[in-house]
């Protein structure tokens, strides 16, 4: 029997932040059917969930697949252009390779992932982020708008311990605006 890197669901937390590296001759298990993510219309519980989840993934694919930081670099999750990519390939992967679909489903989605290859290829040279230094991704200032704030770098020391702290902020902000969108609701009622 052959060895392959586990399911990405079957990580744990060291696995999570992409730590190890697991390998097991165990087939994968998805626990639910894919579904859309539109990551502006979670609740902050389902964004933790699915932040995690995608993070998981995105560790398995750049160690299976070997990827550079050129096409998966390690802050990806402070681009939304990265984040979304990633997060449909992720669907993408859930669908093909789910136990009730065709046998050739599977090929499909590797050639969709070299085309998604390329994008996050193009997506990361525009955005800036490297593999020990990131900045936030260039943005176009239109006329009329206000001038862009000055884009600084960021060195990457812990990138596992810099992705916690993200999603809890993340949460944190979320939970926020659930709770003001709650609380405006209650003092408009009678």
């Amino acid at each position: 029997m052959s060895e392959h890197l586990t399911d990405p669901d079957e990580l744990d937390e060291d696995d999570l932040l992409g730590e190890e590296d697991p390998i097991t001759d165990e087939p994968p298990d998805v626990a639910e059917l894919p579904h859309p993510v539109n990551w502006n219309l979670l609740t902050a519980e389902e964004l933790e969930i699915e932040w995690f989840a995608l993070n998981r993934w995105v560790t398995w694919l750049r160690r299976t697949y070997g990827l550079p930081a050129s096409v998966l670099p390690p802050f990806w999750h402070h681009h939304p252009e990265l984040v979304w990519e990633l997060s449909a390939l992720h669907l993408h992967w859930l669908g093909a390779y789910d136990p009730e679909q065709n046998a050739s489903a599977a090929i499909g989605w590797h050639r969709d992932f070299a085309d998604a290859r390329a994008r996050l290829r193009d997506w990361v040279a525009a955005s800036g982020t490297r593999l020990d230094r990131d900045r936030p991704t260039r943005q176009t200032v239109w006329p009329g708008e206000e001038p862009a704030a000055p884009v600084e770098e960021t060195a990457i020391a812990d990138r596992g311990a810099e992705f916690e702290a993200f999603v809890t902020a993340e949460v944190a902000r979320r939970r926020q605006a659930e709770d003001e969108f709650f609380a405006a609701i209650a003092a408009e009622e009678p």
